[in-house]
């Protein structure tokens, strides 16, 4: 976070900069409000771009296995540019390669672990284990520790979810 902070100070000063050169080849013409208004512009700049491209560059840090699965855009009103462009806060991911297989009384069941990244002033990723039933499309949370089915937390997903579908195609 420091590093985003002192690449908006120069961004900052970079631009207010150009302002500075264009108010001199002016012949000071342009008012002198120009240099730190130029100085704002580039610092909003910088931190729009930076919103903008976290999704693809957290994308481009996964392994080749890494399969976004969903993404969540989200607006606010003190970024009005997000309600023309919605700006992606969160994504959610599977490693296709460590998905294990398998079958249970003529039930087709994946186990994987769930990534969810979010974006954040600290960037957070939750990662968690989960059981996945093909046949009747339920997810069950698995402990981290015994690998048991936690069932007061399953939850059933349609065959038109993302995650279902990426899961249960078939291999």
């Amino acid at each position: 976070m420091i590093w985003h902070l002192i690449a908006a100070v120069f961004a900052g000063l970079g631009a207010a900069g150009i302002g500075l050169l264009l108010r001199t080849l002016s012949a000071r013409r342009l008012p002198r409000w120009i240099v730190p208004a130029q100085g704002r512009l580039g610092m909003i700049a910088y931190q729009v771009h930076h919103e903008y491209s976290w999704f693809e560059h957290k994308k481009a840090q996964l392994p080749d296995s890494a399969r976004v699965v969903t993404s969540e855009q989200s607006s606010a009103f003190w970024r009005p540019w997000t309600y023309l462009v919605p700006l992606t806060t969160a994504f959610t991911v599977v490693d296709e390669q460590s998905l294990v297989r398998s079958r249970a009384n003529d039930q087709r069941l994946v186990e994987f672990i769930l990534y969810r990244f979010e974006r954040a002033h600290v960037d957070r990723l939750d990662h968690r284990p989960h059981l996945m039933n093909c046949s009747t499309g339920e997810l069950v949370p698995l402990a981290e520790d015994t690998r048991r089915p936690q069932t007061e937390a399953m939850r059933r997903l349609d065959a038109d979810d993302p995650l279902h579908r990426a899961l249960c195609r078939e291999a």
